[in-house]
């Protein structure tokens, strides 16, 4: 079965829901395919608050805020079809799609890539020791717990220390399942201590810097973990029959490889410029795929952002000019968007993205071009590892629209 559309929107997260209503409402044709059962994307099942903030200026739990956004995308006019996996590329722009009532090609005159990512398992991250049972990962422990009413243990370790962490603690105290342990490799806890503050104060939940799971112990089931203090070498065992991976985030890019779109090394994504655009004229990329991973919100202003420039694409408004390589220097592992092209306007929220290594109290950016200093700020936020660090664009208005790459490091 063949289908037509003016746009394919893959993924009902925040950022394809958002990008499929506002060209809905511009008066095209949007076909949504996500592959749950339901769209919406992690918000889903993350059943606790504080989504919303900043693209719908309110607060509310993660359920609620994914509910509205696929029903303003289905207002707006959009078809929002689930169950429906897209399995592969059948042109520049055609889909094969895979779904319980057969196989479908989607044929469409752009395609907006929303996949999200996901967190690496415990395998991905070579843990040694036993193959038991209950060894989830944050989106697995709350598909359980919140989606299908399932129990876990009562006593839970947790690996990593970011702000995803806390949602994770936040799931297992629904669950009636304690944290007796949360782990970071890094010096510090990486999550804001708005949240790790109050997380070990409410949730009574001790955080070990500096630290690192090396085995799991259980034959049927967890029965412990053995960790290192990556300071001295000494190690202990910690009693628990739950353990969660948290974050280590890596794009859902296997679409975008398959199209073989540019790819970023250092966040694995496909390379975008400030408008979102990939290297396949009429597919750009929004959300999570190109900033692995920031928060709901954020990748719903994505979509919102991305929606001027389809409709000039599919308008026949020219790309402009060529595009500048904007490479991430040293703490920083990738930046986003990876391209700066003159003339198409400021990234979504004004706003460069780049994820760091390593944690720095006092942020001294530095922007170079051609081994020029074009920009120097002392940005009132940490570096922290395990969160987007975000960087105005404006720093970047002095770059030679001609010149070479541009660097944006910190002093």
């Amino acid at each position: 079965m063949n289908l037509t559309t003016d746009v394919a929107v893959v993924g009902g997260g925040p950022s394809g829901l958002t990008a499929a209503a506002g060209l809905a409402a511009a008066g095209l044709r949007v076909l949504v395919l996500d592959r749950e059962r339901e769209a919406g994307g992690i918000p889903r099942h993350s059943d606790h608050t504080g989504y919303g903030l900043r693209d719908l200026r309110t607060v509310m739990t993660g359920p609620a805020y994914a509910r509205l956004l696929a029903n303003r995308a289905l207002e707006a006019g959009a078809l929002v079809r689930t169950s429906a996996m897209v399995t592969g590329w059948a042109g520049e722009h055609a889909l094969d799609v895979t779904t319980p009532e057969g196989r479908l090609r989607v044929d469409a005159r752009a395609v907006v890539l929303a996949t999200g990512a996901r967190e690496r398992p415990r395998t991905a991250r070579m843990v040694p020791g036993d193959r038991p049972a209950g060894v989830l990962t944050t989106g697995q422990l709350q598909n359980v717990v919140h989606l299908h009413h399932g129990k876990v243990g009562t006593r839970a370790v947790i690996v990593g220390a970011e702000l995803v962490s806390w949602s994770a603690a936040l799931t297992l105290r629904t669950a009636g399942c304690r944290t007796v342990l949360m782990t970071s490799e890094h010096d510090r806890a990486e999550s804001y201590a708005a949240f790790s503050v109050p997380g070990r104060a409410v949730l009574r939940v001790p955080v070990a810097t500096a630290t690192r799971v090396v085995r799991i112990n259980g034959r049927d089931t967890v029965e412990s973990v053995e960790i290192e203090d990556l300071r001295t070498g000494e190690r202990r065992t910690v009693p628990c029959d739950t353990v969660v991976f948290t974050g280590g985030w890596i794009p859902d890019h296997e679409l975008a490889r398959a199209a073989g779109l540019a790819m970023d090394p250092g966040s694995r994504s496909p390379v975008v410029d400030n408008a979102l655009a990939t290297s396949r004229p009429g597919v750009f990329a929004v959300g999570n795929l190109v900033h692995p991973v920031d928060t709901a919100d954020v990748a719903a202003l994505d979509g919102r952002h991305v929606v001027r420039h389809v409709l000039a694409y599919l308008g026949g408004t020219p790309t402009g000019a060529e595009a500048i390589p904007l490479r991430a220097g040293a703490p920083f592992r990738w930046v986003s968007p990876g391209l700066v092209r003159p003339g198409a306007g400021a990234p979504p929220r004004r706003r460069i993205l780049l994820w760091p290594d390593e944690h720095r109290a006092v942020a001294r950016v530095m922007v170079t071009q051609d081994g020029r200093e074009i920009a120097r700020r002392t940005l009132p936020w940490p570096v922290s590892p395990g969160r987007v660090f975000r960087v105005p664009s404006s720093l970047l208005s002095g770059a030679d629209p001609h010149g070479g790459p541009i660097t944006v490091s910190l002093a």
